[in-house]
């Protein structure tokens, strides 16, 4: 066996006796735990994300003091429709674990800001661009649309187009929204490829034509 496969395989057990002890000491807040890929992921419940994340911090065998990332994931035809996942990372154990829920389009989920600073822009990040709620966010405001944005750009139903389109007004001397409007002139589109012979000539082969003329001409 070599090295690097029972370096893996250590690692995996350490990683399935780590989600045991955190299934075991937070049975209340977690729903499963799978090992897949060589990571941990903790199904856990939205109402207690809190504990859970203090948990992870805080214990001795986890020390999760690192939190990478928070994402969502929109599945429309769910009554739960989003998943929020967050990602840790323990420098001291050097491992990194997932945590993943589920959540509707109304009920918050208690924010993880005062446990890991840097959550504060990822949940403002998360509600921007999938309209998840985050109760008790000190500032949960739009972060990377505009103030006006109506919608949210990530969710799987939301225009490609968007809604309104947005320009300054040089008289108004503010930003002005406007109705997504799609002109579309009268053109004559040629998809032909090349190679299938178009009846006209192409660019950039005028001298090769005329080159074929004075061939035939001879």
């Amino acid at each position: 066996m070599g090295f690097g496969l029972l370096a893996l395989i250590m690692d995996e057990n350490g990683l399935k006796e780590l989600g045991e002890h955190i299934a075991v000491n937070m049975e209340q807040a977690v729903k499963s735990t799978h090992l897949a890929f060589g990571e941990l992921t903790i199904n856990a419940k939205s109402d207690q994300i809190v504990p859970l994340m203090k948990f992870l911090r805080d214990d001795g065998m986890c020390r999760f003091l690192v939190l990478i990332d928070i994402c969502g994931a929109d599945f429309p035809e769910r009554a739960e429709r989003f998943n929020v996942v967050y990602h840790l990372l323990s420098l001291h154990q050097n491992q990194r674990v997932r945590i993943k829920l589920q959540v509707d389009e109304e009920t918050p989920i208690p924010s993880c800001a005062e446990i890991f600073p840097a959550a504060d822009w990822y949940e403002r990040e998360a509600y921007d661009m999938y309209g998840i709620f985050f109760s008790n966010h000190p500032d949960l405001r739009r972060l990377l649309t505009d103030y006006g944005f109506d919608g949210f750009p990530l969710r799987k139903d939301f225009p490609l187009t968007g809604f309104v389109e947005v320009r300054y007004d040089e008289e108004q001397k503010r930003v002005a929204y406007e109705p997504v409007k799609l002109n579309q002139e009268f053109r004559r589109f040629d998809f032909m490829s090349p190679w299938e012979g178009a009846e006209y000539i192409l660019p950039g082969d005028e001298k090769a034509t005329a080159d074929d003329a004075d061939a035939k001409g001879n």
